[in-house]
């Protein structure tokens, strides 16, 4: 029997974090994974504030205590003075992965021309990959199309646990054998 995979999922908000509204970001990021995803899987799972040291914490729980090999955030990638999701993750990552944001805007342009505005990053934490998405429910699952075929074999590099997903949804990459 395979390993149970374990996944972060922080929703970055102020006002879900005070429970002024639904978390409706985290939900959709755990419903779209309930698709991908064959493997069994367990979220650890955060709703914070923007508040760069607590996201820092968090992050850093979830991949060094809690082993999680992914950690997805939500919210806080844009360009107002309190969206500090990407600079808590530099702050906490080892390696940057500037594909991921990229793909995620390049994506995400061709819905809205305010794409431009959004700092999507990704970074490695020792063992763990760390993704950040915007805050909407309909650009989370846009931008999770986009990279997610890259996140198995990411993590497969990384010595992390083998993922496997249902390739009627998302078909991950993974260089053929030579």
């Amino acid at each position: 029997m395979s390993k149970v995979i374990r996944i972060g999922i922080i929703n970055v908000s102020d006002r879900a974090s005070q429970g002024v509204y639904e978390d409706i970001p985290g939900k959709a990021i755990v419903a779209t994974l309930n698709e991908y995803l064959t493997s069994p899987w367990e979220k650890d799972y955060a709703v914070v504030p923007d508040e760069q040291p607590l996201i820092e914490k968090t992050m850093i729980d979830m991949a060094d205590l809690k082993k999680c090999c992914l950690i997805i955030t939500s919210g806080g990638t844009g360009p107002a003075r309190r969206d500090v999701t990407p600079e808590a993750t530099e702050a906490v990552c080892d390696k940057m992965m500037p594909g991921f944001g990229e793909l995620m805007r390049a994506k995400s342009l061709t819905y809205v021309p305010t794409a431009i505005l959004s700092r999507q990053t990704a970074g490695i934490r020792n063992q763990t990959l760390i993704v950040n998405l915007p805050g909407k429910p309909k650009a989370i699952r846009q931008c999770l199309d986009a990279v997610f075929p890259a996140i198995p074999y990411c993590i497969d590099l990384l010595d992390g646990p083998f993922i496997e997903c249902n390739e009627a949804v998302i078909k991950p990459f993974r260089p053929q054998s030579v």
